[in-house]
């Protein structure tokens, strides 16, 4: 089975089935590298991940790539601006953000339709991180609340996490951009760390919510199994599952 490769931000905060390090909750094998000094605060902030941590996820991807990983993704939706110079270094398929569905889902709506986005920080998630993933830049976006459990816990990398009040905050969160924009037909959850609650708001909603676990399926049903160098190479590092 193809394995896929994920550049790990440098933290410490719990990781329930769903959430991207967390490799129980996918039905493939991940093979994780975790980047030197990327930490919460220098990635997500408004503009672009700080350009001094670029080459420190391009030789991670190169690494993984070069272990037989057969495409590559982040821990990170605000990662978007660096979809392409990643793509470019690894070359093999990458996924760099769960924004690379807005406009998927987009074109499967019906007129009159939007698809929002839910994120860790509305007030950090802009214009670039959309045009970096093809989303149009007056897409509805809505943040969790900053006082509250995953968003306190994400952005200060806390070592304890109280996943029902997470859930609270997410679903809350989906609340209140369909009362702000009631035309959102379909979410996308930007954080890698909010599709453990994604079944407890598409019950809230009644709308279709897509994150990084979708995205990563429908990427990983078109590769091609490895064999050969590739394979053996993975095997003996027993990559399945493994976290740095």
């Amino acid at each position: 089975m193809a394995t896929i490769g994920v550049l790990m931000l440098e933290t410490r905060f719990p990781r329930p089935p769903g959430d991207i390090g967390n490799p129980a909750g996918f039905p493939f094998p991940l093979r994780y590298a975790v980047v030197p000094r990327a930490r919460v605060g220098r990635v997500v902030r408004p503009g672009e991940p700080d350009p001094a941590l670029l080459e420190g996820f391009l030789a991670a991807a190169e690494r993984l790539a070069a272990e037989g990983c057969a495409a590559l993704t982040t821990s990170c939706g605000f990662l978007a601006p660096f979809q392409a110079a990643l793509a470019a270094r690894a070359g093999i398929p990458v996924a760099a953000s769960a924004l690379l569905l807005v406009p998927m889902l987009q074109a499967t709506l019906p007129p009159g339709r939007r698809v929002g986005v839910l994120t860790v920080d509305a007030a950090a998630l802009g214009p670039a991180h959309l045009a970096a993933a093809g989303a149009a830049p007056d897409t509805p976006v809505e943040g969790i609340e900053r006082e509250g459990e995953l968003a306190r816990v994400l952005l200060d990398d806390l070592p304890e996490l109280d996943t029902a009040a997470a859930g609270a905050d997410v679903v809350a969160a989906g609340e209140r951009l369909r009362a702000r924009h009631p035309e959102v037909g379909a979410i996308v959850l930007e954080c890698t760390n909010m599709p453990p609650y994604a079944a407890a708001l598409r019950r809230a909603t009644g709308l279709p919510v897509q994150g990084l676990p979708e995205l990563l399926a429908w990427l990983h049903a078109g590769l091609p199994a490895l064999s050969g160098p590739a394979s053996s190479r993975l095997a003996s590092a027993g990559i399945s599952g493994q976290v740095p």
